[in-house]
């Protein structure tokens, strides 16, 4: 099985492709890019998106993972949706099958949150509805991280200290909750 991850830090963080790689025993090959968005992996000119469109031209895959720069859905949605809709439609062209790795709301009470004055029930909930909506227009599996660590960040600390990436429970857990997505979708295949 080959999974390739389009994204940015949160894609990267903890060594979250080689978790991947453990848990679905795939290879995992990642373009990303600290602060990158989704638009970036559709423009050729950029180094980025000139990788990944040979790469999902030239190269065959499986499964493709998609993550947005962390407010991106909620902060510039018009942009969002457009770059799924286009990226789903390369990836089916490849004959992979795109997974959304919908990533969660700043830490609550965080820095980064304060600093945005943003609230985090708020932004868990337009993340969610969001990616949920991108996927079902798509016909994209659904990796439902945010809402992961929405249920388990009250009892468990998912955050790197700056209260917007995962620290290495949390990259465990995003891992996981994409692993589980693709078994499932394999198995049904079966």
């Amino acid at each position: 099985m080959r999974i390739l991850m389009l994204g940015n830090s949160y894609t990267f963080y903890n060594e979250l492709p080689s978790l991947l790689a453990e848990l679905t025993g795939g290879e995992v090959v990642r373009h990303t890019r600290g602060g990158a968005r989704l638009s970036e992996q559709l423009n050729p000119e950029t180094g980025l998106g000139a990788k990944t469109l040979r790469a999902l031209s030239e190269e065959k895959w499986d499964y493709v993972v998609l993550q947005e720069m962390s407010n991106g859905p909620v902060t510039a949605p018009k942009s969002f949706f457009s770059s799924v809709d286009r990226l789903c439609g390369l990836i089916r062209e490849n004959g992979a099958v795109p997974v959304l790795y919908a990533t969660w709301a700043y830490q609550k009470g965080g820095a980064e949150l304060l600093e945005k004055g943003w609230d985090y029930d708020e932004m868990a909930r337009g993340l969610a509805k969001a990616y949920r909506r991108a996927a079902e227009e798509n016909g994209a599996l659904l990796a439902a991280v945010g809402d992961r660590f929405y249920e388990l960040s009250a009892s468990e600390n998912l955050y790197d200290a700056d209260g917007s990436h995962p620290n290495e429970r949390g990259s465990r857990v995003a891992a996981e909750t994409i692993a589980a997505v693709i078994r499932k979708h394999e198995e049904e295949r079966a």
